[in-house]
């Protein structure tokens, strides 16, 4: 059974298929985490560490026993309130300011299935894949309840949990923290926190550094999860790389502001906090009503980081997207945004199509500029009406023209977001976050509508479900181009900043699920600046995101690699663009483009017209290339063999089909040297015990001296001569082995 009560010894045990995650009714009804890692059948409680500690307080109950102490004891769901003075996971205060929130356990249950969230995403899984433990903690002298639920995916080892805060007193209560989750480690092993960090255009570059005794704190304040900061962290031993060691991961599914905060205490233990950002987060709790903290998914692995990655994999590709195209081929797509920005008419896009369609692209994308008075970005936001003075004729006509090539058609939006010029606007200015008596702050010159309010959400979806109407959409690319600021609503008495940005978030969702519910075959692609809101939330409602704005081949290794330690290859949207690239006029062969793209949902963002005849035949061997392998790119076991942050020469990753029979090695070079020394690239999750053959060259290797000893790094011929050469700089090589 993967959760297992113990009365005598006071211990809930949930069990995965490799892993075991333990808490333990503590004294006074102090509920204690006691373990996550490894699968154990005993008491882990002999790890907790009862003394008289000075200047850590003991609860009034404790009577003479100083012992007992929130601040030193590993709480399950850390309260401020019961003297604990590390990062809490629960603060609350009474409307006079006074502290409360003091937690103890009241009781628990185990149901079959997996719990849900109302209005939120949350993993999902049929009833024999998962249970639901429900913990119950009540506050010692008042109604205020948390009420714990842990998601158990015993194959995926994965423990989901949120925490449900409900105000069962007669007053307001005021919420300045409801964390999703904490985590304790007890162990004198020294440990690493792994973050994701970066900015527009250079997202979630892998940060390691060592847990010490100051808090850490990962988080975004921007009211999106952020170019800057993802919600998603690793607590590592210090020796665990790929392959080995010890990890635990956190991955929130929120799109909004978020905050992990990770320390060491004075007594060696690691503590991690995680959930929706604290700093200003006052949040009012009428008596009788509750507050649910967005769910994060929990993962330990005992093989390294890769293990861990796969888990989390396995799981938003199976457990959090949804829909019919989670586990289909995307259709390759272009988009004209690169090719033509704002700049375009019905005829300039007609002939993109044309290009594009003879050499086997799917589908056509229309990018911003489509709409109102949008010439730049100064203008229309909000207007969601078609130029047909621009275009030349209604958006389904150009639907159709595009669709008589043999081609599917989608078109972007930016739904939360108005410019001052535009006729919503000028109709309803109080639609938007901005305080009546003072100048709003502006960001790529628009405002943020209040999606807090139904009935904002409703009058911009119903506009922008006419245009999906009329052309019969197949596709939606939804962006979202600036962070929160002027958080102020004209519905709300108390302007409540906590409070309007999660129900703006909430708002966000629902406009995406009523948008699906209407559309339930539509391909819902989610941006924010490219990669500004990519996270297991989003994931929830669109299945894939625009992976980052830049897209420079050799910028995306970096940033898809990043990318890759919490998300499935398959979330990741990745085009091959023009040379010199957009952002930094960089150089890139175009196969080597299209291998970076692979490691992505795969497209086009360029004029294929402006192509030479070598490279249009090159586009037409990279669709068929794509095609052939999807299965392998998108559905295979993902390895990760070169870091790329730190080896400069090469990156190198492969995918492995879950049952070792295939497995595709993709390489491209960074850097070259002159009289380069050997290079071999050790690959990863081939059968030990069988043969490969190399299906471009015959030749035939074992899987184990793959594995050991590596392939040489590949040689190209110099075209017009019989000699091989160093791969030159940005070469790429895609190697598709099969087992024998």
């Amino acid at each position: 059974m993967p959760v297992v009560y113990k009365k005598q010894d006071g211990t809930i045990t949930i069990h995965t298929r490799n892993t075991s995650y333990q808490m333990k009714i503590g004294p006074l009804g102090l509920l204690l985490h006691t373990y996550y890692g490894p699968t154990i059948n005993t008491d882990a409680g002999c790890s907790l560490v009862y003394r008289d500690r000075g200047f850590s307080p003991n609860p009034y109950d404790a009577g003479i026993d100083r012992t007992i102490s929130a601040d030193t004891l590993p709480l399950e769901y850390s309260c401020e309130a019961a003297g604990d003075y590390r990062a809490p996971a629960l603060s609350i205060n009474r409307k006079d300011g006074f502290m409360t929130g003091d937690m103890r356990y009241e009781g628990h249950q185990v149901v079959s299935g997996k719990y849900s969230l109302p209005g939120m995403p949350a993993v999902y899984a049929d009833e024999a894949e998962a249970e639901t433990l429900i913990v119950t903690l009540k506050e010692k002298n008042t109604g205020l309840k948390a009420v714990l639920k842990y998601g158990v995916l015993p194959e995926l080892d994965v423990i989901t949990r949120t925490a449900e805060i409900i105000n069962g007193t007669s007053e307001t209560v005021i919420i300045s923290q409801a964390a999703s989750a904490a985590v304790d480690i007890m162990t004198s092993a020294d440990w690493d926190l792994i973050h994701f960090s970066g900015r527009h255009a250079g997202e979630r570059t892998p940060y390691r550094t060592e847990i010490a005794q100051r808090e850490t704190v990962i988080s975004s304040r921007r009211g999106i999860s952020s170019h800057h900061q993802n919600p998603f962290v690793i607590l590592a031993e210090k020796e665990t790389n790929e392959q080995y060691g010890q990890c635990i991961g956190m991955n929130l599914l929120w799109s909004g502001s978020f905050a992990a905060n990770v320390s060491k205490d004075s007594y060696g233990s690691v503590h991690a906090v995680m959930g929706i950002q604290p700093d200003r987060f006052d949040y009012p709790l009428e008596p009788g009503e509750s507050f649910i903290a967005p769910e994060i998914a929990l993962t330990f692995s005992n093989e390294g980081l890769g293990r861990l990655s796969r888990n989390y994999h396995k799981l938003i590709a199976e457990h959090v997207c949804r829909g019919p195209w989670k586990n289909r081929r995307r259709p390759v797509l272009i988009n004209n945004w690169e090719a033509t920005e704002m700049n375009f008419t019905g005829e300039k896009i007609i002939s993109i199509a044309k290009k594009a369609g003879e050499l086997g692209v799917e589908m056509l994308v229309l990018d911003d500029g489509w709409f109102g008075k949008r010439d730049d970005d100064f203008a229309g936001l909000g207007d969601w009406y078609v130029n047909t003075n621009k275009l030349g004729c209604t958006m389904g006509e150009l639907a159709e023209e595009v669709r008589k090539m043999g081609m599917k058609f989608g078109f972007w939006i930016e739904p939360e977001m108005v410019n001052e010029d535009s006729d919503l606007y000028r109709e309803h200015p109080d639609w938007a976050f901005a305080a009546p008596d003072i100048d709003p702050i502006r960001d790529r010159y628009q405002l943020v509508l209040d999606f807090s309010r139904e009935e904002v959400v409703d009058h911009v979806l119903d506009q922008i479900c006419e245009v999906i109407d009329d052309c019969k959409a197949d596709y939606i690319k939804m962006d979202m181009n600036r962070p929160l600021f002027d958080i102020y609503s004209r519905t709300a008495e108390y302007q409540s900043r906590g409070r309007l940005m999660y129900k703006y978030v909430l708002g966000v969702y629902r406009f995406m699920e009523k948008l699906l519910e209407r559309y339930p075959d539509l391909l819902l692609e989610g941006c924010s600046g490219g990669g500004g809101r990519f996270d297991a939330g989003m994931l929830y409602y669109c299945p894939q995101i625009w992976c980052s704005d830049n897209t420079d081949a050799i910028d995306r290794v970096r940033i898809q690699y990043g990318t890759s330690f919490a998300y499935p290859i398959r979330t990741m949207g990745a085009h091959v663009s023009a040379c010199p690239n957009y952002d930094t006029k960089r150089y890139v062969p175009i196969d080597t483009r299209a291998v970076v793209a692979m490691e992505g949902t795969f497209g086009y963002e360029l004029d294929l017209n402006r192509l030479s005849e070598k490279e249009m035949k090159q586009v037409t061997a990279q669709i068929e290339t794509f095609k052939k392998y999807w299965n392998i790119l998108h559905c295979g076991l993902y390895y990760r063999l070169t870091d790329v942050m730190e080896n400069r020469q090469e990156a190198a990753w492969m995918m492995v089909s879950e049952d070792g029979s295939e497995a595709l090695l993709n390489i491209v070079t960074l850097d070259v040297t002159g009289n380069k020394p050997n290079r071999f690239i050790r690959c990863a999750g081939l059968d030990p015990d069988a043969s490969y053959r190399d299906d471009e060259t015959g030749m035939v290797y074992s899987g184990n001296l793959l594995m050991s000893t590596g392939l040489l790094m590949p040689m190209r011929a110099v075209e017009g001569h019989n000699l091989v050469t160093t791969p030159p700089e940005y070469d790429a090589f895609q190697i598709h082995f099969t087992k024998i």
